[in-house]
């Protein structure tokens, strides 16, 4: 692993430390120390984790705690029962039947269910033969600006992309180019709008 070649990289430093050349000193430290060692055995462990691929023992994690908190009250009271109760209905797991935001079993089964991607609105069937290829684009932008900005084309009246900045959000993912038309923004149609209108609903 990086441990093993991270010990064969400091034993040929050391070699060079003895013949005094400039910089090895440093290096020769920098790779013997003790927080460099610890990221180095974190990834490991993240690395191999990520190997064995976990899959979740249920999708339907608030469900269950639910139902085990029902079971709980018809069960004889015991100190234990108790704390457990009080467990699953704290705020933070918040398994109470009248429901709510389960914060920690609500993430659990969003990722256990793959439920964390948007759901885009189906093709038109209306589309004709001759019509131009058509990409649905995706970008989640969490709070952060596209990094694109928009025109109304001077002959067509379309609205384009007019330009994409480097480093934005629509550079990185590669879904976006400059002289691009927009038909659709989050299912809303574009046609007629002012660019304006459109930034909006960006």
């Amino acid at each position: 692993g990086v441990s093993h070649v991270l010990t064969l990289v400091l034993q040929e430093l050391s070699l060079l430390c003895k013949r005094d050349v400039n910089g090895v000193g440093m290096l020769y430290d920098l790779l013997r120390s003790r927080w460099l060692q610890a990221l180095l055995k974190i990834y490991e462990c993240l690395q191999h984790y990520l190997g064995k691929r976990p899959a979740p023992v249920t999708l339907q994690a608030r469900a269950l705690s639910r139902e085990v908190v029902e079971l709980l009250r018809e069960a004889p009271q015991s100190g234990e029962i108790r704390e457990l109760r009080r467990l699953l209905r704290a705020p933070h797991l918040k398994a109470s039947p009248a429901g709510g935001d389960e914060a920690l079993l609500s993430a659990h089964d969003t990722v256990a269910q793959k439920d964390f991607e948007p759901t885009l609105p189906p093709l038109p069937d209306n589309i004709p033969e001759n019509e131009e290829a058509m990409r649905i684009v995706c970008l989640v932008k969490n709070n952060q600006p596209l990094g694109a900005t928009i025109k109304r084309h001077e002959i067509t009246g379309d609205i384009t992309v007019a330009r994409v900045i480097h480093g934005g959000l629509a550079d990185r993912s590669g879904l976006l180019y400059a002289g691009d038309k927009l038909v659709e923004v989050n299912g809303v149609p574009v046609e007629g709008l002012e660019p304006e209108q459109v930034i909006n609903i960006l």
